[in-house]
């Protein structure tokens, strides 16, 4: 059988953390950034684990399981 290859978005958008989490960046900080608070960027700038249905497909997209 041929190697699995990784998905291209998902590569993108979630990473794995040395015990095994999978951690992704908050939506909502890409634009439209003036009429948000500074609370409001502050807060979507720090990574959070993905819920537990997110982390199994994000972990077979990026081939782990």
């Amino acid at each position: 059988m041929p190697k699995m290859k990784t998905h291209s978005g998902a590569k993108k958008t979630f990473r794995v953390t040395g015990s095994g989490k999978i951690m992704h960046e908050r939506a909502g900080k890409r634009h439209l950034l003036e009429r948000k608070s500074s609370r409001v960027t502050r807060r979507l700038s720090t990574e959070s684990a993905a819920k537990p249905t997110v982390a199994v497909t994000a972990k077979r997209m990026l081939g782990l399981k």
